[in-house]
């Protein structure tokens, strides 16, 4: 059976525009849909030992079919390889490898992959091009997309990084078949989380399918990474570089990073776990301001606990977390301005609002109420 035509979903940046492709068996045409963006008829790929393993054999097949040669570059899989010594590493082959800025680097793999090798891009030569191949569905929906990129330290999730937007996103769903489940469900986070910004009819759609999403079903799939795609371009051409609107896409982050970093990026809690267990936080944070009704902060809750996610610090281990630790890693956030945490919150299910009003002990009375539980 011939795969459907893919989706396209334009990404409106002016001369940095580009577009993402969505469908089923994208990574078998790579060498067809890379061919135009590489005068020297060269790609360099940066994946990781694991997706390298699952996908690397028929990324280059399907670039030599056309005629391009091609370098690879494998990480170490997971969250760590996202390090200053990682950084060093890729950066130093990439130059060994005589890469120029008219060449593309081609990131395969998930979220990390792709944060690293567009940080080494953006920096490489003052800027070199770059192609996202997402391999997860958190990749698909949220960090393949609108061109932030970096590295994580001992302060704190991404601290380290820069702008620089991909010529092109291949978000072939087909590979997600691979997953572990847990991974499928870490992403389904954050496709909920754009019904929950500011698509009420989405998340209610999400409430009816979000099992047959994180099951791999094809259809089912499609339709969540075009809708949540479109969404953040959306978002990201009105405020490419997060001065206004583009902060909404944190909802549950600041939470969330801060869950992250006292963990240590270890693997016990993966990136979308973290965000789920976060907009839980920012929709009962809500609901203690008098913002939003209870109910949705309960609907948010179980919804996200239906599909198989955390959503309260305690599931993650009794005792691990402590409110002080909490909101010190929250204050190293990249979105703090004058000293004052910037939450995303809302006053309902689909509408979020950025708030830098926030008081300290709100934050963290309902960090003291969840990890008691």
């Amino acid at each position: 059976m011939t795969a459907a035509p893919p989706e396209t979903v334009r990404v409106d940046l002016g001369p940095r525009s580009y577009d993402i492709l969505v469908g089923d068996g994208l990574l078998a045409e790579a060498g067809a849909r890379l061919a135009p963006l590489l005068p020297r008829g060269r790609a360099v790929v940066v994946t990781d030992e694991t997706v390298a393993g699952l996908h690397l054999g028929a990324l280059t097949g399907a670039l030599a079919r056309r005629g391009i040669g091609c370098e690879a570059i494998a990480l170490p899989p997971g969250e760590q390889a996202k390090s200053f010594a990682e950084f060093e590493r890729l950066s130093a082959r990439l130059l060994e490898l005589e890469v120029a800025r008219d060449d593309v680097v081609v990131a395969l793999g998930g979220g990390v992959v792709g944060d690293i090798a567009g940080f080494a891009a953006a920096v490489l030569r003052r800027g070199v091009g770059f192609v996202q191949i997402p391999t997860t569905l958190l990749a698909q929906v949220d960090s393949s997309v609108a061109g932030k990129t970096g590295i994580n330290t001992a302060h704190g999730k991404n601290l380290i990084g820069a702008f620089h937007q991909p010529r092109m996103v291949l978000a072939d769903v087909g590979l997600l078949s691979t997953l572990p489940a847990r991974e499928r469900r870490a992403g389904y986070a954050e496709v909920a989380k754009y019904g929950l910004l500011g698509d009420a009819g989405f998340f209610g759609w999400l409430e009816g399918h979000g099992t047959q999403v994180t099951e791999g079903d094809v259809a089912a799939l499609t339709r969540a990474v075009v809708t949540s795609c479109e969404m953040k371009a959306r978002i990201v051409a009105a405020d490419e570089r997060e001065a206004g609107e583009r902060a909404l896409l944190n909802l549950g982050h600041t939470f969330g990073h801060a869950l992250e970093a006292e963990v240590g990026y270890d693997g016990r809690l993966r990136h979308g776990e973290a965000v789920a267990i976060g907009m839980v936080l920012a929709f009962e944070l809500s609901a203690r301001l008098g913002l939003c009704p209870a109910d949705d902060a309960a609907r948010v809750r179980r919804h996200l606990a239906a599909v198989g996610l955390p959503t309260s610090p305690g599931e993650i281990g009794n005792g691990y977390f402590e409110v002080a630790s909490l909101l010190r890693h929250m204050r190293q956030d990249k979105k703090v301005r004058d000293g004052q945490l910037t939450f995303v919150l809302v006053r309902g299910i689909g509408e979020a609002f950025v708030s830098r009003d926030v008081a300290t002990d709100d934050v963290a009375a309902v960090l003291q109420n969840e990890l008691a539980t």
